[in-house]
């Protein structure tokens, strides 16, 4: 079976995945709140439904309105997600990244999210040197 990725989506269709994913779980109208300038209550329901039918999300009737739950779990979407970042912003670079989000942050790592940075490169590092 072929891995979905929300990488293979439109940009609409990202966006309002991604608002699911904010939620967990939302009607149409849910996402439509969830993101600026929405779209038409029946361009965002047609959508959802497209989703669905590609196989990101599922549909669970609540009452008389139907919720949309994503079927790809959050942590592998969020990792294929930085994939494609990595990929199309930074050509593939850790170091890159990193130093784009700490350079584009409005506000500054605080002494323990350094400690943990530096904490984590130490792991990943020990890792990598293993046989």
């Amino acid at each position: 079976m072929k891995q979905r990725t929300l990488d293979q989506l439109s940009k609409r269709e990202r966006q309002l995945a991604e608002a699911i994913y904010g939620m967990e779980k939302g009607s149409v109208g849910d996402v439509r709140r969830a993101i600026e300038s929405p779209p038409s209550y029946s361009a965002v329901r047609t959508t959802l439904n497209i989703l669905a039918r590609k196989g990101f999300l599922e549909r669970a009737r609540e009452g008389r309105r139907f919720l949309y739950i994503p079927t790809v779990p959050q942590r592998k979407a969020s990792r294929a997600a930085v994939r494609h970042l990595l990929s199309t912003y930074f050509n593939n670079s850790i170091e890159q990244a990193i130093t784009g989000l700490i350079d584009a942050g409005d506000t500054r790592l605080t002494n323990d999210e350094y400690e943990r940075l530096i904490a984590l490169i130490g792991r990943v590092r020990k890792k990598e040197k293993r046989p």
